[in-house]
């Protein structure tokens, strides 16, 4: 059963929030996906166990929150982090954002490094946007402008996903890799050899561009894109041990 916040934006964020201490851990997830993945549950069941502070949420237009998924874009979807931290959390928050999550959790330490303990990546997808559109045939990006949406097959749902031209114009000025990233809390990424959707090139390239005096880069043998393993759901959590 799902909570409910109102954010000033007028959207409507379903969420699951676990009392405890300090510092709390929120859940960041993925493009389309929403709170009740492996991660997410796991996250909560280790924070129960430990007293920890913990959260859930989605996005709008995202799992059981209000609006329409393809209305949104990455600066909606931080805007609804942005209300979530502020209406439901206390104190600096440790940041798991997994794929377009760990955008999201960049732009918050980048923006509120008060409000941010520490950032944990999960096959972290800063500015994926543009590595989307730079990767699609001439003929299909004529399409999305023109046609303001453009469906893709996944393997991760029987229908298609869906990406919108104010998607992709929203990335643009949403960016953090287009500049100097200097994050003054830990950052840890994650992130497996096999995953096909933020391959490890990638994410080596988003871990040399990051300024921060704390920070490493796990890598995990076999792992794919889902990173939901035991193995990898221990060295999740394996992680925020280590981080306090």
């Amino acid at each position: 059963m799902s909570d409910y916040l109102d954010t000033p934006q007028g959207r409507r964020i379903a969420y699951n929030r676990t009392r405890g201490e300090g510092p709390g851990v929120v859940f960041l997830g993925g493009f389309r996906s929403d709170k009740e993945g492996s991660k997410a549950l796991h996250l909560e069941g280790w924070a129960q166990a430990r007293g920890r502070a913990f959260l859930r949420f989605d996005y709008s237009g995202h799992g059981a929150s209000s609006g329409d998924f393809e209305a949104g874009c990455i600066g909606d979807w931080a805007e609804d982090t942005r209300a979530a931290l502020a209406a439901l959390t206390e104190g600096p928050q440790i940041l798991v954002g997994s794929s377009m999550g760990g955008w999201i959790a960049a732009l918050l330490a980048r923006d509120l490094p008060e409000r941010v303990a520490a950032l944990v990546g999960i096959a972290a997808a800063p500015d994926f946007t543009d590595r989307f559109l730079a990767g699609l045939e001439a003929a299909e990006r004529d399409r999305l402008m023109a046609e303001g949406r453009l469906e893709v097959p996944s393997e991760y749902a029987p229908e298609p996903y869906v990406f919108t031209r104010r998607l992709i114009e929203d990335g643009a000025r949403q960016r953090v890799l287009d500049r100097p990233l200097r994050l003054g809390v830990p950052v840890r990424l994650l992130q497996g050899t096999a995953d096909s959707d933020v391959p490890m090139a990638t994410q080596l390239s988003v871990f040399d561009h990051l300024e921060a005096s704390d920070a490493s880069l796990t890598l995990v043998k076999g792992a794919d894109h889902r990173f939901s393993t035991p193995q990898c759901l221990k060295l999740l959590t394996d992680t925020l041990e280590a981080l306090g």
